[in-house]
């Protein structure tokens, strides 16, 4: 059995972000936790594909990086940020209903107790 990545990739991605942030070039911290959502998001609807789940919580990982940088930029203020939140997650709620949706699959390896 092969060993996992998981402590390899760790030790990759804490030594980059010293290194980044001891030579200057990491950015604000809103700015990368704004990246993050907003690239977990992206990451997320190519891992699991396209189902009732991702339609739902890709978009607003999304929307929370930029409602993030939003408002750390004083583009907008927290009452604008929040509210719009809430009215794309009742949409996306609402289109995800739909039955032309597909449910969220079982995944590999995972099989129904029948």
């Amino acid at each position: 059995m092969r060993p996992g990545a998981t402590f390899p990739l760790i030790l990759i991605l804490l030594g980059s972000l010293w290194f980044l942030h001891s030579t200057a070039l990491l950015p604000d911290s809103h700015t990368v936790l704004a990246l993050l959502l907003a690239g977990t998001g992206f990451a997320l609807l190519l891992i699991d594909g396209f189902n009732k789940s991702t339609l739902v919580s890709c978009p607003l990982l999304v929307y929370a990086g930029a409602a993030v940088w939003l408002y750390h930029e004083t583009i907008l203020r927290l009452s604008h940020v929040l509210s719009l939140g809430m009215v794309l997650a009742g949409l996306l709620l609402l289109i995800a209903r739909s039955h032309h949706i597909p449910e969220k699959s079982q995944g590999l390896g995972r099989h129904d107790a029948s």
